[in-house]
């Protein structure tokens, strides 16, 4: 791979593949943190978020390149030394939030499209994450890997249909637009609970070796990674104000353009990055699992006690995704954001600050 690809882009299209995947495939989160706030109130919150982003990543990326740590656990050991489980703990919560989201999601679909009971999307997703789990890493990897070319794809044809054909829709509501006035909290919010993705990543970061290749990868990262945000944003004012109650914004759109085969590509596309996502973070967790495993000196856990492990966790965020993905990315995201403030940002600007200025 090329060199300055390396350096500058990567780590922010790795983090962005993160974020996209599991955020803004249903639309409902650039809704609840910006379009709510109003057309232009929202571009403002975007705004903080990219800057914000942009600040979050490069002292990231500082740390890491000073001290050698290319794994979230080395990372936290430097911020917070012993007391570095406290990031597993919220990033668990936050774990079992995405599930029980995506969870939700999926019966949304299931319900909008064939009129069935949401359950048994819920019940889909699972039996399909599970299996996935089963078979194990390279499975997963070679199904995440085409599916996110499959995802990239639609999106862009998204981006193109929404802005040539509903270009007077797009007008429209951004004319009858009401702003309001929590743009800054939301859009700081929303890096809140985003950016802690960053020290998962930072395996990608390992050609970065000067302080200014950190800081413009970045200010590059926080930019790839929060302009599909802005083009969906801008997409929804041709469905506004009535986008700020769908559960699936992204889908309200495709049904306004009325383009049935992009549309059941979307909701192939959509219903398979739910399983992605899932599968993506509960191998994640089996990996960890098995890794404190074998550091107490364990051996690690067999296929078939991961996809046993996988369909309690899975059943446990089932029960939860009753509460509806509005409820839960409004209340659960928004309260986690907080948590990774304590635990991810304040020691970050603090003591992360502090030992690159000794170092």
């Amino acid at each position: 791979m090329n060199r300055f690809v390396r350096i500058y882009l990567l780590p922010g299209a790795v983090l962005q593949s993160v974020v996209v995947a599991g955020g803004y495939g249903t639309g409902r989160e650039v809704v609840e943190y910006f379009t709510n706030q109003g057309m232009y109130a929202g571009l403002m919150g975007l705004t903080v978020a990219a800057v914000s982003m942009a600040i979050i990543f490069c002292l990231c990326l500082e740390v890491s390149r000073v001290f050698q740590v290319y794994n979230y656990r080395s990372f936290f050991q430097v911020l917070l030394g012993k007391s570095w489980f406290l990031f597993e703990i919220v990033a668990g919560t936050m774990f079992m939030l995405v599930i029980a989201v995506i969870g939700s999601a999926a019966g949304e679909v299931m319900k909008n499209e064939l009129g069935l009971h949401p359950m048994v999307g819920v019940v889909i997703m699972l039996t399909a994450v599970t299996l996935l789990i089963f078979y194990g890493r390279e499975l997963i990897t070679r199904i995440l890997a085409y599916w996110s070319i499959l995802l990239y794809a639609i999106f862009i044809v998204y981006i193109i249909s929404v802005f040539s054909l509903l270009s007077g829709d797009i007008s429209q509501g951004m004319a009858i637009s009401e702003e309001k006035s929590g743009w800054l909290i939301k859009g700081l919010q929303y890096t809140f609970y985003n950016a802690p993705a960053i020290p998962v990543i930072l395996y990608c970061a390992m050609a970065i070796e000067t302080r200014r290749q950190a800081i413009i990868a970045g200010i590059t990262g926080a930019l790839i990674t929060t302009i599909p945000g802005l083009m969906l944003h801008i997409s929804f004012a041709a469905n506004y104000p009535g986008i700020l109650d769908e559960a699936l914004p992204i889908y309200s759109i495709f049904t306004m353009l009325d383009i049935d085969v992009l549309k059941y590509a979307y909701l192939l596309m959509l219903f398979g990055t739910f399983i992605e996502t899932g599968a993506g973070n509960l191998q994640g967790f089996m990996e960890r699992l098995d890794s404190w495993r074998r550091d107490t000196n364990r051996t690690p856990l067999s296929r078939g006690a991961h996809a046993g492990i996988t369909a309690g966790l899975m059943l446990i965020a089932g029960s939860l995704s009753h509460f509806g993905i509005v409820n839960l990315i409004a209340a659960g995201y928004g309260t986690l954001a907080w948590a990774y403030f304590v635990v991810f940002v304040v020691p970050l600007f603090t003591i992360g600050i502090y030992k690159l200025i000794k170092a």
